[in-house]
C-alpha cells in the first residue's frame, strides 16, 4: 500500500493511470469454445498497462524518479534498464480498439456483432471494460473448386479431398489461411516449384441462404504465371564437395549414380557422399527432400555451410512440365583444429589444483567424412588444509583417441532408404588413464568402445554401444591404502573387478532444441549391462572366489537410470523459464559381483546436482564422515548404487546478456546392500535405502547468475543447505546461509 501511494503521488492531477482492460462476452447459446474465443480477443487488446513485478510498478517508479531534477547515476541507470513511460487513460484509443475487436469477431464468423466500452474511474486510476454481444456464426454448406488450368487443377482437386473443411464448419479466416498453406505445401511436394499459396482465393457466397449459411468456392487468381501451374522435375544434379566462393575456376566433373561431382582432387569420395543426398534425377521437385538432403549433409561434421540452389531450365519448360538443375554447394570446415582447456579444480575433501586438456581434431580423415579426435589431459591436485593429510597429492594423465564414421560400419547392410531422417554414425574410441595418488596407490585404466548414434527424427536420438570394455590395474599400493581397503570390504571388491565388458544403450527425447515452445519436455533413459557374455568363458580359479577371464576378475551388473526435465517458458519473448528435473538411477550387482564397480557408482552434489553440497560429498544416506573415527580425509568420494534427485529453478533476464536464477535442489545416494564401512558409532547402518528415504534427502536453495552470450553460458550458483541428512534427527532442518557453496560451471545444469 505504501509503495502504491509512492507511485500515485507522481501521477499528474489531470491524469489517471491506465490499469488494463477486461472483456465481458455475451455469446449466443449456439456458440462453442467461448473461452478460447475470449482468450483470442484478449490477445488483440492494445494499449497495454505498465507492467508489474511482485505487484509493484518498478519500471514506472524508476521513470518518475528519473524525471526529477538532477537524478543521480543509479536512478539514470535503472531508468535506462527498467524504466517504463506511464500509460494514462487518455492514451487509450477506445474506438479504434472496438473496431479491431469487431473485425476479429468477423474473422471468426460472427458477423453483425455489437461492441461497446466504458471506463471504471478512480482517483488516480482507470480501467476499461469492453462488452461484446456475439450472435450465432455463419456456417459452411458446401465447399467447391472452380475450374482451373491443367495440370494444376487435377492436383488441387486431389489435395482438397483431404481438406479438414466439413459441412456446418464455422466461418474462420484463420482456417482459410491454413487451408491455403496446406494446399501450397501439397502442391510443392508434387513438384510445383513456382507455385505460391497467394495465387489461391476463397470466396464465400450467402446469396442462396437466409439462415446464416454460405457456399465456399476455391478459385485461382487471374494472370497467374504459366510456370506456376506446371510441376518441375530434376533433370540434373551437380555436387561441389569442396566449394570455395572465392575460387571461380572450373573443376573436373565426375559422374556417379546419375549425379555430377565437381572437384579437382578428391576431397570427399562420391561413393560415401552419395548416400547423404536424397535428391534424384528424374524425380519431381520436393522441398521436403531438399531439406532432408541439407540436414543429412550438415550432420556429417565436415561442412560449415550447405547450400542447395535450383536453376530453372527454360528450354525444358512445356505446357505440362518444367525442368530444374540442382546445385549443391558444400563449404568445408577447417580440416585440422586444436583446442585447449584449462580448469581450476577444487573438491570437498580440500584437494585443489590445475587441469589442462588438449584436443586435436582432423575432419574428413579418409575422405569419407570421418572425424579423428585425440584428447589428452594432465591434472595435478594437492590437499591444502587438512593437517593430518597435508602433502597428499594426485597426478592424472589421460590419452583418448576417438574415430567417428558418418555411416554404419557393420557386417550387414541396410536398404538405401532404410534411414529416412539421418544416417547413423559409428563411433570407436580407445583410451588410457594413469592415476598416481601419493602415499596410497597407482591406478592404470583403459577403455574401448564401439557403437552407433542415430537421430531418428528431430527430437529422438538412440545410442548403442555393443562393445564397451574397461580395464583397471591397481599397483604400488601402500600400507595405508591396504589398511583402508581392509576396513572397507565393499571398496576392496570394487577395485578387485579389473575387467568390465558389456553393452550400453541410451534413448533421448529432447524438445529443448525448439526454443519457441511454451512447454518443453526432455527424457533420457540409459541401460548399462556388463559381464553376461564374458561369464560364458569365465573360469573359477579358486573355490568360493569370483571367476576370472584371461586371468582378470570381471564385473557383472545391470544399471539403469532415467532423467526427466520440463521447462515452462513465459513472459515477453518467453524470456522467463520455470525449469524442473527429476533423476532416478539404480545399479544391481549379480553373478560374479556383489558390488557395482566403483567407476560405475552414483554420486550426488556439485554444480550439476544438489548445488548446496560440494561435488561427491552428499551421502550415502545419513553418513557423516565427521562422526566416523575411521576416516582420515583421503581421496574417496561418497558413492552408492541408488540415486534420486529433483531440481526446480526460476530463470529470468536481468539486463543485456546477464540472467538471474532462483533454485532449490534435493537428492542423495544410497546402497541397496549395507556397507559395514558406513556404520555409525552405535553400529547402525547409515547408507542403506529404506522407505524413510524422503527424510534422508539433502536439500538446498540459492541464487544464480548466468552470462549467456548467444547460447554459450557461464554459470555461477551460490547455494546453502537447509536440510542435511548427515546431521542428527532434529538438527537436519537448518538453513545454513553462513555456509554457502559457490558453483562455477559451463552451461545450464538442466
Amino acid at each position: 500500500m505504501l509503495y502504491s501511494c509512492s507511485i500515485q503521488k507522481y501521477i499528474p492531477e489531470e491524469k489517471r493511470l491506465y490499469t488494463g482492460a477486461t472483456i465481458n462476452l455475451d455469446a449466443d447459446s449456439t456458440v462453442q469454445k467461448v473461452s478460447e474465443l475470449k482468450t483470442d480477443l484478449e490477445n488483440t487488446l492494445r494499449s497495454e498497462p505498465n507492467s508489474k513485478f511482485l505487484g509493484m510498478h518498478l519500471g514506472l517508479y524508476f521513470y518518475y524518479k528519473n524525471q526529477q531534477d538532477n537524478p543521480n547515476f543509479i536512478n539514470r541507470w535503472l531508468f535506462k534498464k527498467l524504466g517504463q513511460k506511464p500509460v494514462y487513460q487518455s492514451d487509450v484509443e477506445v474506438y479504434e480498439m472496438q473496431e479491431i475487436l469487431r473485425n476479429r469477431l468477423e474473422n471468426h464468423g460472427f458477423f453483425y456483432s455489437r461492441v461497446t466500452s466504458s471506463f471504471t474511474e478512480k482517483a488516480k486510476k482507470a480501467s476499461l471494460i469492453y462488452s461484446l454481444k456475439v450472435p450465432d456464426p455463419y456456417r459452411m454448406e458446401t465447399y467447391q473448386i472452380d475450374s482451373m488450368v491443367a495440370p494444376v487443377y487435377k492436383d488441387i482437386l486431389e489435395a482438397t479431398k483431404k481438406s479438414p473443411f466439413k459441412k456446418n464448419m464455422r466461418f474462420s479466416l484463420a482456417n482459410l489461411k491454413q487451408e491455403r498453406q496446406r494446399l501450397d505445401g501439397e502442391l510443392k511436394k508434387k513438384g510445383y516449384y513456382n507455385f505460391n499459396g497467394d495465387f489461391l482465393l476463397f470466396e464465400a457466397d450467402t446469396n442462396q441462404y437466409k439462415n446464416k449459411k454460405f457456399d465456399l468456392f476455391l478459385k485461382m487468381k487471374a494472370e497467374v504465371p504459366k510456370k506456376a501451374t506446371v510441376p518441375y522435375k530434376l533433370q540434373r544434379i551437380n555436387v561441389y564437395p569442396d566449394y570455395d566462393l572465392r575460387d571461380t575456376t572450373n573443376t573436373k566433373e565426375n559422374r556417379f549414380k546419375n549425379k555430377s561431382y565437381f572437384q579437382d582432387t578428391v576431397f570427399f569420395k562420391p561413393k560415401y557422399l552419395d548416400e547423404f543426398i536424397t535428391l534424384k534425377e528424374g524425380e519431381f521437385y520436393n522441398p521436403i527432400t531438399s531439406k532432408n538432403t541439407a540436414r543429412r549433409l550438415s550432420g556429417i561434421g565436415t561442412y560449415k555451410y550447405v547450400n542447395i540452389q535450383y536453376k530453372e531450365l527454360d528450354k525444358a519448360l512445356t505446357d505440362s512440365l518444367g525442368g530444374l538443375e540442382a546445385n549443391i554447394f558444400l563449404s568445408p570446415l577447417t580440416k585440422r583444429a586444436i583446442r585447449a582447456e584449462l580448469q581450476a579444480v577444487t573438491k570437498s575433501n580440500n584437494f585443489a589444483g590445475p587441469k589442462l586438456g588438449l584436443t586435436y581434431s582432423n575432419r574428413n580423415l579418409f575422405k569419407g567424412g570421418e572425424t579423428l579426435n585425440i584428447r589428452s589431459n594432465i591434472g595435478y591436485e594437492t590437499q591444502i588444509s587438512k593437517a593430518d593429510n597435508l602433502g597428499l597429492s594426485s597426478l592424472e594423465l589421460g590419452l583418448e583417441t576417438e574415430l567417428i564414421f558418418p555411416r554404419v560400419i557393420a557386417p550387414f547392410s541396410f536398404k538405401e532408404d532404410f534411414f529416412e531422417y539421418s544416417i547413423p554414425k559409428t563411433k570407436t574410441s580407445l583410451g588410457v588413464t594413469y592415476l598416481s595418488r601419493s602415499k596410497l596407490y597407482t591406478l592404470l585404466s583403459g577403455n574401448l568402445f564401439f557403437g552407433y548414434v542415430w537421430n531418428a527424427n528431430r527430437y529422438i536420438t538412440y545410442e548403442i554401444n555393443p562393445v564397451s570394455v574397461n580395464y583397471t590395474r591397481l599397483s604400488n599400493t601402500t600400507d595405508t591404502f591396504k589398511d583402508i581397503l581392509q576396513k572397507n570390504p565393499f571398496l576392496q571388491r570394487s577395485f578387485d573387478q579389473q575387467f568390465i565388458s558389456g553393452l550400453t544403450f541410451s534413448f533421448t527425447y529432447n524438445e529443448m532444441i525448439n526454443a519457441n515452445k511454451t512447454h518443453q519436455f526432455f527424457a533420457n533413459s540409459t541401460l548399462d549391462v556388463a559381464g553376461n557374455s564374458i561369464s560364458l568363458f569365465g573360469k573359477e580359479t579358486e573355490v568360493g572366489k569370483p571367476k576370472k577371464f584371461l586371468g582378470l576378475q570381471y564385473a557383472q551388473y545391470a544399471k539403469s537410470d532415467v532423467d526427466f526435465r520440463y521447462h515452462y517458458n513465459f513472459g515477453k519473448n518467453k524470456e522467463q523459464t520455470i525449469a524442473t528435473r527429476f533423476f532416478a538411477g539404480f545399479g544391481h550387482a549379480y553373478g560374479n559381483s556383489d558390488v557395482v564397480p566403483f567407476v560405475k557408482q552414483y554420486f550426488s552434489g556439485g554444480p550439476y546436482s544438489v548445488r548446496a553440497f560440494q561435488i561427491r560429498s552428499l551421502g550415502p544416506g545419513t553418513y557423516n564422515e565427521n562422526n566416523d573415527p575411521q576416516t582420515n580425509g583421503t581421496f574417496f568420494d561418497k558413492t552408492g548404487n541408488i540415486r534420486l534427485e529433483a531440481n526446480m529453478e526460476y530463470r529470468f533476464p536481468l539486463f543485456s546478456f546477464f540472467k538471474g536464477a532462483v533454485f532449490a535442489d534435493a537428492g542423495n545416494v544410497w546402497n541397496s546392500v549395507a556397507n559395514p564401512a558406513f556404520e555409525d558409532a552405535q553400529g547402525n547402518q547409515t547408507d542403506v535405502f529404506t522407505s524413510n528415504f524422503i527424510n534422508e534427502l539433502g536439500m538446498g536453495a540459492g541464487v544464480g547468475l548466468r552470462i549467456d552470450v548467444q547460447g554459450f553460458v557461464i554459470r555461477f550458483d551460490l547455494a546453502a543447505p537447509f536440510h542435511d541428512p548427515s546431521f542428527k534427527k532434529g538438527e537436519r532442518w537448518n538453513f545454513r546461509v553462513d555456509e554457502p557453496v559457490l558453483n562455477f560451471a559451463i552451461g545450464y545444469s538442466f
